[in-house]
């Protein structure tokens, strides 16, 4: 019986597993807006920030403005930014992508808070952001713009 509930313990942890400070960035691939598969580990040896975001999310479009004006300004050599969106509508997700004039990479998983890759790390609520350093390592959740250009600049 003992080892029945800790197998259980141990699979509900599992299914839960949140992503940490000091953990590798996933092996995930999703494909982008232009439906060419994009791995998030292809971009080892830059930062790199990932956005989890929907076109229907109201602080979510007005972060991608911060997020583009925030691109426009920093090296492209020394951070890649990653918006994921969540969208349930591939066609509602590319409009938000032209309409917001974002043109840092935007992925889709397209199962809502359901998407694979959203469980992997964890998010329950959009925007949700999470900084690696150039070994893919996560240094930062949700980190302020001011927070970023701090961390890229050590």
């Amino acid at each position: 019986m003992k080892r029945i509930v800790f197998v259980l313990f141990f699979i509900a942890n599992l299914t839960t597993a949140q992503i940490n400070l000091g953990d590798s960035i996933p092996l995930i691939e999703l494909k982008n807006n232009l439906n060419k598969p994009i791995n998030l580990t292809s971009f080892k040896g830059k930062y790199v920030l990932i956005d989890f975001w929907a076109s229907w999310c109201a602080p979510c479009r007005l972060g991608n403005k911060k997020l583009v004006k925030l691109h426009a300004e920093l090296n492209p050599n020394r951070i890649e930014i990653i918006g994921i969106s969540i969208d349930t509508d591939t066609n509602k997700w590319l409009k938000a992508v032209e309409k917001d004039k974002i043109k840092f990479t935007q992925l889709i998983d397209s199962k809502g808070f359901d998407a694979e890759t959203a469980m992997q790390f964890s998010v329950e609520e959009l925007p949700s952001k999470y900084l690696f350093n150039q070994e893919g390592i996560l240094i930062a959740k949700n980190p302020t713009e001011e927070e970023i250009i701090k961390l890229i600049e050590k």
